[in-house]
């Protein structure tokens, strides 16, 4: 990885390492029925890329910059696939003086025990700028969801992360309802090279 420990943004060194490390861990070609209900032609499991050190040190660097160019102070999504992506990002924050970026994860079900809730670790707060995060973005059914829990607690929610947009209708779904999307890369972007079957 090329630079200083400190920098932020990925240069296009580093973006080659990142989509490397998709085409080649978490991207395959096949016959894949997806969450959304839908068939697709290629699968990409964005956790082999997330938990992996390289690509979540390249994750988490380049979206704590968006995190600071958007005046966000937390992010936040859907468990699972958010998950590590936030973990990343607030590890990354602490990276150099610049501002920190907290995170927090949004449960598939309210937690009935303990201290209860609808999220892992600090919750928005009122008023607090947000942005959401996820792995992948194919119908945006999820990251719905999730904004709609978050929604109910006054955040703000600025802007949707993803690492891959799968350019299949999410994109513009999520920015019907108001949301703006950064994606790291799109699915033309994989798709641009020769990727060996499963």
């Amino acid at each position: 990885m090329a630079g200083a420990r400190a920098r932020l943004t990925m240069d296009a060194a580093d973006r080659l390492v990142l989509l490397d490390l998709m085409r080649l861990r978490a991207f395959q070609v096949g016959d894949f029925l997806l969450t959304s209900g839908r068939r697709s032609s290629y699968y990409f499991d964005g956790r082999l890329v997330t938990l992996d050190p390289v690509g979540a040190l390249l994750i988490g660097r380049e979206m704590a910059a968006w995190a600071r160019e958007d005046n966000v102070s937390k992010v936040g999504g859907p468990t699972l696939g958010a998950d590590p992506m936030v973990a990343a990002i607030a590890c990354c924050s602490a990276l150099d003086e610049g501002g920190l970026v907290g995170a927090f994860i949004v449960r598939k079900q309210t937690k009935e025990h303990g201290a209860g809730g609808e999220f892992a670790g600090p919750a928005p707060a009122r008023g607090e700028r947000v942005a959401l995060v996820d792995d992948a973005l194919t119908t945006g059914g999820s990251l719905l969801q999730a904004a709609q829990t978050v929604a109910a607690t006054g955040a703000e929610i600025t802007c949707v992360y993803t690492l891959l947009d799968r350019e299949e209708g999410g994109r513009e779904r999520l920015q019907e309802a108001g949301y703006r999307v950064r994606s790291i890369f799109v699915r033309s972007d994989l798709l641009a090279a020769p990727v060996q079957a499963g």
